[in-house]
């Protein structure tokens, strides 16, 4: 006889809010909007238990893309200590992990579709002072700026929270570059900027550090 959690595990059981969130994420991975109507359907239940697991639209689509980001800066660490050390400009690794991060945020199925169908309804989602998507970010860029000034391997004179709003700003800038200036998103751009901003303390040293 199958338990519950087996039920859980295999993908089986009755769905809950837990199941709504991961098939709406599976859908918008894959490319796909998140449609309310199609995820209520998906999991055999009515429209109104979908708002009631998981709030509207906008709540599921910024806990979604929150989910995917946080992972994406979290999974980074190992390849940006790699590009770091062969970088010629001595860059810190926060710089590398975030012009990664643009760089995969770019690429990703989801994403791209979302900017490029939603673009503006995402700027609004994702970069409004009120958002919870840009507060979360920015606290997780502040306490990994934190973290490597402490460790000697980031130089800035800014504070450690005046500088993850302004690196948030400018990842922002460049994941929406197509929306605000019609210009084409450049990963590398990004990265030069970003190696600007958070430089290491051998670009510190050598004045690599404003040269973007």
């Amino acid at each position: 006889m199958r338990t519950s959690l087996q039920d859980r595990l295999a993908g089986g059981g009755r769905p809950d809010p837990l199941t709504a969130f991961r098939v709406a994420r599976r859908a918008f991975q894959a490319g796909r909007r998140v449609d309310m109507t199609a995820l209520a359907a998906e999991l055999g239940v009515n429209r109104a238990t979908v708002y009631r697991w998981v709030g509207s639209r906008e709540e599921l689509l910024t806990e979604i893309i929150w989910s995917l980001a946080q992972r994406t800066v979290e999974a980074s660490a190992e390849r940006a200590r790699d590009r770091a050390a062969a970088d010629p400009d001595h860059p810190s690794e926060l710089a590398v992990r975030l012009t990664l991060f643009v760089e995969d945020t770019l690429a990703h199925p989801g994403m791209r579709r979302f900017l490029a169908e939603e673009g503006e309804f995402a700027m609004r989602l994702l970069t409004l002072s009120s958002s919870a998507f840009q507060r979360r970010f920015i606290a997780l860029v502040d306490t990994l700026a934190a973290a490597e000034t402490a460790a000697g391997g980031l130089v800035s004179p800014l504070p450690p929270a005046d500088l993850a709003f302004t690196v948030v700003r400018v990842v922002e800038s460049f994941v929406y570059l197509k929306l605000i200036t019609g210009e084409e998103p450049d990963g590398a751009r990004a990265g030069r900027v970003l190696r600007s901003l958070l430089p290491g303390p051998a670009a510190a040293r050598t004045g690599r550090a404003g040269r973007a």
